[in-house]
């Protein structure tokens, strides 16, 4: 089944265009990874899929789970089971990370007992091997930037929605952070079914998670798409081969 069809997408922020005719699939249970240069359009596009009311869809359409959301709210987007992690995660002082994972779990309708909570979360912790004191502390203020990256896994292991945007999450990951953080991936993603759209700059990621495709995005649109091959030609070759605009894919 389709969790996310994105068809001819164009769009524009502040009057200019940046998303020029985007087309994605991805089915439920699969893991994609966009790559591309900076300034390709990687994250427009997951900000595009969230909503963000900035990014403005001139022509287009995006749908998920058989649902159109071209025009849907962001939260509207989020109770259907979208879920976006930030490449540079806020800092909420006042709020712990646990009333902040259970007030979110509640805006969702899945809340829980306190008692299913702290069982889900205590054991969500271990598998990012993240110390349980952090439960208590305010939402990433004064976290590391590894620490804020398991922050967004956690949430996402905790709110287990569709589909997770997961945009540059390796960014300012040392070895160790980047290992568990990719073992939450696979461990969330493989168990739940849910569909994952990476967005990343470099291999290292796909190292430890291995999708089953992989798109190179330049100019606002994908230009190639194979298997995660595809980042190994990359780490060898750079972007530049990649952009031929007679093709959309590997061996076309």
């Amino acid at each position: 089944m389709h969790i996310l069809e994105i068809n001819n997408l164009h769009v524009s922020v502040e009057g200019k265009e940046i998303l020029k005719g985007l087309d994605l699939t991805i089915k439920e249970g699969e893991i994609h990874a966009i790559m591309g240069p900076n300034g390709s359009g990687k994250s427009t596009l997951s900000n595009a899929i969230m909503g963000h009311p900035k990014y403005v869809i001139d022509r287009g359409q995006i749908i998920f789970d058989g649902q159109d959301i071209t025009s849907m709210k962001t939260n509207e987007r989020a109770r259907l089971g979208i879920f976006l992690s930030f490449q540079y995660p806020s800092e909420i002082e006042g709020v712990t990370v646990s009333n902040f994972l259970r007030t979110s779990m509640k805006s969702l309708g899945k809340e829980q007992s306190i008692q299913e909570f702290s069982q889900s979360l205590k054991g969500k912790m271990a598998l990012l091997k993240f110390d349980p004191a952090f439960s208590r502390r305010y939402l990433n203020a004064g976290f590391s930037g590894g620490e804020k990256k398991k922050s967004e896994i956690l949430q996402l292991a905790m709110l287990d929605p569709k589909i997770a945007i997961l945009d540059e999450t390796d960014s300012g990951l040392d070895i160790d952070a980047l290992r568990t953080v990719a073992e939450g991936i696979n461990s969330i993603a493989r168990s739940s079914h849910m569909g994952v759209l990476l967005i990343t700059h470099y291999q290292r990621l796909l190292k430890y998670v291995k999708p089953d495709s992989v798109h190179i995005m330049m100019d606002g649109k994908i230009v190639k798409s194979a298997g995660h091959e595809l980042a190994e030609h990359l780490e060898e070759k750079g972007y530049n081969w990649t952009y031929e605009p007679s093709k959309e894919a590997v061996g076309e």
